[in-house]
């Protein structure tokens, strides 16, 4: 049977497989639109200007269009890759103040190149040579009065892509599109795997470091966990205090393991910072987590503050899965429905737990434990 086409897991994998292409793409997208709406504004102007005073104006609608698509291109391709890296490598401990500042006088830069390129290079390239022999010339005021022109347009449109950005976070990749256009306006039936994960021992911890330091403890956590969210396809559901709650659509998480390659991916992401936490919290967090697969309802709620929640007993007994891990005195609970709808499990080294009556359940649920995945060379030896 063929797979039908679903826009979020397509949007989700590629931002995992091409994050920096991904968001020079939209960068890129959006200020070709804003350029083109920007010159169809002014050609349609120029056209009532000439209407009104009898002026011939000799310029085609395609050469405003086709400068709109390059200097666009330009400007969201520089300002894509600037604005990727900072906010990966720079951005993150700097308060948003000096973010919106530093963005500001870049993107004021770059527009001052490109106006540069726009009248030195781009206009004559354009620009047939009858607008000159018509007697009309673009004097040095009309090119300022353009400048301040192109500042005020570019700064509300700055505006814009900056909340278009921040609702993709707010999201993650694919999700707004299917939002715009009212897909979970009503409930819909999705099959979804889920994995509730929570700090170990957050209470004692919460009580040594005090809670400033441990908000901070926590903010570093999950900044490490969303370092191997795209790789292994994941989606964010849900922060509450210290867990986090993650999703897959099924086939995207059963593929290659991806469900239960993440948690391990989190373990060796702390390892890599043990020093780190080490020298600033004095202990390298560990998380326990509970995994299962099942339907779910999803629909869009709130009038205040929109969501998209996910309703069904799916998500209910994942959670009481992963609050038996301290009973059992295990890390990684999965239900072993979920264990048999992955195509091969030799490479994981699991140990099954039989049969457990999960708290507000009437019927007892298969659960295992995974122990480790191992590689190929660790076959071998």
């Amino acid at each position: 049977m063929k797979k039908k086409f679903e826009y979020t897991t397509f949007a989700n994998r590629f931002v995992a497989r091409f994050p920096l292409l991904s968001y020079m793409g939209i960068q890129m997208n959006f200020w070709i639109i804003a350029n083109c709406l920007l010159v169809t504004i002014m050609y349609l102007h120029a056209q009532i200007i000439s209407q009104i005073y009898k002026v011939l104006i000799a310029i085609s609608f395609i050469s405003f269009i086709k400068m709109a698509v390059i200097t666009g291109a330009l400007y969201g391709l520089i300002l894509g890759q600037t604005g990727y890296y900072f906010d990966k490598y720079i951005f993150k401990k700097l308060p948003i103040g000096k973010i919106i500042l530093f963005k500001t006088i870049t993107s004021l830069l770059l527009l001052i190149f490109l106006l540069w390129l726009l009248r030195v290079e781009l206009f004559d390239l354009f620009v047939p040579v009858t607008f000159y022999e018509s007697g009309f010339m673009i004097s040095d005021t009309t090119w300022d009065n353009l400048f301040y022109l192109l500042m005020i347009y570019y700064f509300f449109m700055t505006l814009i892509i900056s909340f278009i950005n921040q609702v993709n976070k707010k999201y993650g990749p694919g999700v707004v599109v299917p939002l715009l256009l009212g897909k979970y306006r009503h409930p819909k039936e999705e099959v979804r795997i889920f994995m509730f994960m929570d700090l170990k021992s957050s209470t004692a911890t919460a009580e040594k470091l005090g809670h400033l330091k441990y908000s901070a403890f926590i903010r570093d956590c999950f900044d490490d966990i969303n370092e191997v969210i795209l790789p292994n396809y994941a989606q964010v559901y849900q922060y509450v205090g210290d867990e986090i709650v993650l999703m897959w659509p099924e086939n995207e998480g059963l593929k290659n393991q991806h469900c239960i390659k993440f948690f391990f991916a989190c373990k060796k992401e702390f390892q890599k910072r043990a020093d780190y936490y080490t020298t600033n919290y004095g202990t390298i967090p560990e998380f326990k987590a509970g995994l299962h697969l099942g339907k779910v309802t999803a629909v869009e709620i709130g009038e205040i503050k929109k969501d998209i929640a996910y309703h069904g007993d799916t998500l209910n007994t994942a959670a009481r899965i992963q609050s038996v891990c301290n009973e059992y005195d295990k890390d990684f609970l999965v239900s072993e429905y979920l264990l048999e709808r992955i195509a091969s499990c030799q490479n994981i080294i699991i140990e099954s737990m039989g049969m457990i009556l999960l708290r507000g359940k009437t019927n007892k649920v298969g659960i295992a434990s995974i122990n480790g995945i191992e590689t190929e060379q660790e076959k071998l030896t």
